[in-house]
C-alpha cells in the first residue's frame, strides 16, 4: 500500500510539474521572438540607409576621395597629367583644324592649350600611330580573312602601268607611303616627308646616275616603289645623259623610266673591258737555226665612262681586279689615257689623247758621249663603237666600228693610220659592274 500511494502521489506530480513547465516555456518565448524580430528589422533597415548614403556619397565626390586617400605629391602628380592631357588634346585638335583650312578657329584651340601648358608643343609625339597588320579582319573563330580581290589581283600579271595605278590606289587609302612592322621606339622613315625622302633618293643616284641603287630601293615595299618611279628622277637622269639631244617629253617611250631602260645609252656604274690575244714569232736562236719560238701575247682594254661626257682609257697586260681602282676617279694617272665621248643614237664617238714627254738619252756606249733627245710625238686616238644588247642584259655590248691613230710629231708633222678592224685582233667590249664606283656619292642629281 505504501508503495502504490507513493507512486500515486509522485505521478500527478511530475505531471503537474510537466504541464506548468511547458505553459511557462511557452509565455516565455512569445515575448522574447518578437522583440528580437523588431530589432532584427530595425539594424536591416538602418544597414540599407547606411549603404544609400555611402554610394551615394562616393558617387557624388569620387575623385575628392581619391585624392585625399593618396599623397599631396601623388595628388599633383595625377592633377598635372590631366591638365597636360587635355592640353594634348586641344593642341592636336587645333592641327586637325589647321589642316583643313580653318585657320582661326585652330588658334583658339592653340590658345587653350599653351594656356594649360605652356611647353605643350615640345611635349606632343608626332609620330603617327599605325596599326601593325594589314586592314585584315578576323571572324569569330580568330582566322584571319582577307580582300579577295586584292589576292586575285596580286596572283595576275600585271603590267607596269597597271600596278603603278593600282598602288597608288591603295596607298590613298592608308594615307601613308610605308607602315613600320614593328612598334617603333624611334622616328620611323615614314614619319619623312615625301620632298625630303625623294631629294634623299637624289642623293643615292647621284651625278654619277647609280640607278640600279634605286631600283633596289623601289623593291623594298609599295611606298618606296612609289617613290622609286617618281617621274622628275628620271627625267634628270635623261637630261644628263643625252643633253640637248634628249626630247622635251618621253614621246613614243611613254615614260621617262622607259626612255632611260630602252633607249640606247652607256652603263655608268662599272667598266667595258675587252680581252685580245695573239701570237707573235719570237727570234731565232743562234745556235740552233731550226728552233723557232713563238708568243702568246694577251693584254686588256679598259673603258669607263661617265654621265657628264669623259672617258678613261687603260690598255694593260694585268688583270681587271688590278687595274679598275686606277679608273674610280676622274683624276687620273698614268697610262690611264683622259678623253671624251659623243653619244648618237646606238654609236659611240670616243678622242683620247695620250701625250709623251720627251726624254733624254746617251748615245753608244762610251762615257761621255753625246746625248741626244727622243722625240716621243703626241698620239690622238678615234674610236667608234656601236652599242648593242645581249639576251636580257641591256648596253653591255660594245662593238668596233672604226678605229684610227692621229701621230703629231714635234716638228709639227702629222700622220694618220687607219686600223683594219677585219679579224679577232679587237674583241668586243663587255661591261662588268664594279661596286666600289658607286660606293659614295658627292652630288645630288639636278
Amino acid at each position: 500500500m505504501e508503495m502504490d500511494t507513493n507512486n500515486q502521489t509522485s505521478t500527478p506530480r511530475a505531471g503537474s510539474e510537466g504541464i506548468s513547465g511547458e505553459a511557462e516555456g511557452e509565455e516565455q518565448e512569445e515575448p522574447s521572438s518578437s522583440s528580437h524580430q523588431y530589432e532584427t528589422q530595425h539594424v536591416e533597415e538602418e544597414l540599407v540607409s547606411f549603404r544609400t548614403r555611402w554610394k551615394q556619397e562616393i558617387e557624388s565626390q569620387p575623385k575628392n576621395r581619391e585624392q585625399e586617400s593618396l599623397p599631396s605629391t601623388q595628388v599633383k602628380g595625377i592633377e598635372g597629367e590631366a591638365e597636360e592631357n587635355s592640353a594634348k588634346g586641344f593642341y592636336i585638335k587645333g592641327t586637325e583644324l589647321e589642316k583643313a583650312g580653318k585657320v582661326y578657329e585652330a588658334i583658339q584651340y592653340y590658345r587653350k592649350a599653351v594656356q594649360l601648358d605652356p611647353d605643350i608643343e615640345h611635349k606632343i609625339d608626332y609620330r603617327p600611330r599605325y596599326p601593325l597588320k594589314d586592314p585584315e579582319t578576323e571572324n569569330s573563330e580568330g582566322n584571319v580573312v582577307t580582300d579577295e580581290s586584292d589576292s586575285s589581283e596580286d596572283s595576275e600579271v600585271i603590267e607596269e602601268a597597271q600596278l603603278l595605278q593600282r598602288i597608288q590606289k591603295k596607298l590613298s587609302k592608308v594615307g601613308h607611303f610605308c607602315i613600320p612592322k614593328f612598334t617603333q621606339s624611334t622616328t620611323h622613315i615614314s614619319s619623312l616627308p615625301i620632298e625630303l625622302l625623294l631629294y634623299i633618293l637624289k642623293w643615292v643616284v647621284s651625278t654619277d646616275l647609280d640607278l640600279r641603287s634605286l631600283e633596289l630601293f623601289g623593291s623594298v615595299c609599295r611606298g618606296f616603289y612609289l617613290c622609286s618611279r617618281d617621274s622628275e628622277i628620271w627625267r634628270l637622269a635623261c637630261l644628263r645623259i643625252w643633253g640637248l639631244n634628249c626630247n622635251l617629253t618621253p614621246g613614243e617611250y611613254g615614260s621617262w623610266r622607259n626612255m632611260f631602260i630602252d633607249r640606247p645609252r652607256l652603263n655608268f656604274n662599272g667598266v667595258y673591258i675587252s680581252k685580245t690575244t695573239y701570237i707573235r714569232h719570237g727570234e731565232n736562236s743562234f745556235q740552233d737555226q731550226f728552233y723557232r719560238p713563238w708568243h702568246l701575247v694577251s693584254y686588256f682594254r679598259y673603258l669607263r665612262f661617265f654621265p657628264e661626257g669623259m672617258v678613261l682609257m687603260l690598255t694593260s697586260s694585268d688583270d681587271p681586279a688590278l687595274c679598275v681602282n686606277q679608273l674610280k676617279t676622274r683624276n687620273a694617272r698614268a697610262p690611264v689615257m683622259v678623253g671624251y665621248y659623243s653619244l648618237k643614237e646606238d654609236k659611240v664617238t670616243i678622242v683620247v689623247q695620250r701625250q709623251e714627254t720627251t726624254k733624254t738619252v746617251q748615245s753608244g756606249f762610251k762615257k761621255g758621249g753625246r746625248r741626244r733627245e727622243i722625240d716621243n710625238s703626241e698620239q690622238t686616238f678615234h674610236i667608234e663603237l656601236n652599242i648593242q644588247n645581249h639576251k636580257n642584259r641591256r648596253h653591255v655590248k660594245l662593238v668596233w666600228s672604226y678605229y684610227s691613230v692621229l701621230t703629231r710629231s714635234k716638228q709639227g708633222h702629222e700622220s694618220t693610220s687607219n686600223v683594219d678592224l677585219i679579224g679577232n685582233r679587237f674583241t668586243n667590249l663587255w661591261f662588268s659592274r664594279v661596286k666600289s664606283f658607286t660606293s659614295e656619292s658627292d652630288q645630288p642629281l639636278n
